[in-house]
């Protein structure tokens, strides 16, 4: 069983290279190798520090998953959850959704995925977010669906 703990700048290089690995899938998918995730540099993770909590799944010693995520107003933004393909289907990629969650004392949770990634929607669903606008952001071509969730009384502040 690994752990979760807040992930710091230096875990920058790693984050990015389990991100280049995870979202290979996504751009097979859409025969599209120009998607953002396979796009960002180190700088780009790293400066994702100065506004995301970003957290780190490590089993083993070795850094196997993040997710990433900000509040605005009364919403918990979540982005760029990953974990590594040889350890995909164990467990991790809920367990960070999980802890992430419970970071934030919010209202409700907004996250969105590519609008054709079938194993990511269900995913979310199991998690009880609900698909609730299509849209094309400006950086790519891919279609997401935005998908949110209402937060459950009793979630906790981040005490790092």
């Amino acid at each position: 069983m690994g752990k979760i703990i807040e992930a710091k700048i230096g875990d920058a290089a790693k984050i990015l290279s389990i991100q280049k690995l995870a979202y290979r899938s996504e751009a097979e998918l859409y025969g599209d190798f120009n998607i953002e995730p396979l796009k960002q540099t180190v700088s780009d993770v790293e400066k994702a520090f100065e506004d995301y909590l970003i957290l780190k799944y490590i089993e083993d010693g070795e850094l196997v998953g993040s997710v990433r995520a900000y509040q605005k107003d009364r919403t918990c933004y979540i982005g760029k959850l990953m974990v590594h393909p040889d350890f995909q289907n164990k467990g991790i990629g809920k367990a960070l959704m999980n802890e992430i969650e419970r970071q934030f004392n919010v209202e409700r949770f907004e996250l969105f995925t590519g609008s054709e990634s079938e194993k990511n929607i269900c995913f979310y669903e199991k998690l009880g977010y609900a698909g609730y606008k299509k849209e094309k952001l400006d950086r790519e071509e891919t279609i997401f669906i935005f998908m949110e969730k209402l937060a459950k009384a009793g979630t906790t502040a981040f005490k790092g």
